[in-house]
Formats: C-alpha cells, structure tokens, sequence
C-alpha cells in the first residue's frame, strides 16, 4: 500500500495493492494499519454510500463538534473530484483546499479528518460514493460552505454541475465561524 500526503497536514491518499488475475480483482479498501504508521487512531462507526450521475455536486459539508466527522472516501464505479476545505481556525491553511480525483479503476482512497468542510463532483455517470464516517450523522450539527465561494477559487471541472437547493445558500467562508 503507497499512500501519498498533501501540503495541508492531515489529508491522505492511500493506494492500496490490487491483486488481478483472470478471475478479477481483490483489495483490502480499508485497515487500520495504514493509519497506525502515520499516527491516527480514526474510529469510523458509520458508513455511507450515494449514486450519482454525471456532473453532480455535493457539499461542501462538515458536522459541527461533538458530532465532527473525519471521513475515508473512495468510488466503487466511476469518478469523482474530491475537495477538502481546511476549517480548523487555528491551522496556517485555514480556508485552503485540496483536490483529489477518486477513481474505481485506480482504487484509491482519501482519508479527510475533522476539521475540513467535503464535497465532490462525478465525473462520470453512476458514481457510486463510498463513505467511512467517524461519528454517526446528527441533522443538528449540519453545517456547510458555499460549493462556488470565489474565495475558495475551487476548479470543480465541470460547468453547471447539479447541485441540489440546500447546496445552494449556503454560507461564503467569510460569513463564517469556524467550530474547529
């Protein structure tokens, strides 16, 4: 397993092996192991999964503390353009992002932690979305960042994405105080 960091501390990308043969494909898409040599102990208690067709946008979203949520990330078909967005209030790259584009064929997974606002796009029809979440989902802690906040400068890749009404108003990152 080859994982990759970021310069915005705390996100990573993990590679896992891929064993193919005639028959397929098997892969270990999660272990603890691959957080104990970069020194995080995640507890994940939940997990999520959405379908998506081609140029739909989710987020940008977090869960307020106590319910914070670091989540592990990945697609099982197609591809989407994963974002972090640092919003711990006290890190040098408050209000900066990462980008990762997830892909079913690569395999690859991120892990983003408390702290970060999440969103993406599919890239292709049929993005399955898989998620490994570190507390359960509590409508009350909801919380989000505007997807197109020209502060945030995100290159999302597509034009007109689908993004749903609760996406669309919510807060610019100057409107808002940071939990974290």
């Amino acid at each position: 397993m080859d994982f990759k960091t970021f310069e915005i501390e705390g996100l990573v990308e993990f590679q896992p092996r891929v064993f193919r043969d005639d028959r397929g494909y098997f892969l270990e898409t999660f272990s603890m192991k691959w957080f104990e040599h970069l020194g995080l102990k995640p507890n994940f208690v939940q997990d999520n999964q959405s379908v998506s067709k081609k140029g739909v946008l989710r987020g940008l979203h977090f869960q307020k503390p106590p319910y914070a949520q670091g989540k592990l990330v990945r697609v099982s078909s197609g591809r989407a353009l994963d974002v972090a967005v640092d919003l711990r209030k006290n890190s040098p790259t408050y209000g900066k992002h990462v980008t990762c584009i997830l892909d079913a064929e690569q395999q690859n997974v991120f892990y983003i932690p408390e702290g970060f606002a999440h969103g993406f796009v599919a890239l292709e029809d049929n993005t399955t979305f898989l998620y490994k979440c570190t507390d359960f989902y509590q409508p009350s802690a909801e919380g989000g960042i505007l997807w197109n906040d020209p502060e945030l400068s995100i290159d999302w890749g597509v034009e007109n994405p689908l993004v749903s009404p609760k996406d669309e108003i919510l807060p610019l990152l100057r409107h808002f105080e940071s939990p974290f």
